[in-house]
């Protein structure tokens, strides 16, 4: 149970620290697009903030999934 803990507070505590750095890097981000969602568009986003928030959240997806089957038994 206290390394699962340990685990979930060092992924969450790795992660934050990456958008953190995501969010200082792209202040003079000048190239903008739109994510064409399935209905819609969204409001132009700097290119390195799409493409580091997709990287943190497969990092998050990951260990999260990494986690999960640590209690299982096959």
């Amino acid at each position: 149970m206290f390394s699962t803990l340990r685990k979930l507070f060092f992924a969450t505590t790795y992660n934050l620290s990456l958008f953190l750095l995501l969010m200082i890097g792209i202040q003079n981000s000048t190239n903008k697009i739109k994510v064409n969602l399935i209905s819609a568009y969204s409001v132009p986003l700097p290119i390195s903030f799409i493409i580091g928030v997709s990287f943190i959240s497969g990092s998050i997806i990951g260990n999260i999934f990494k986690i999960n089957s640590l209690g299982k038994k096959f």
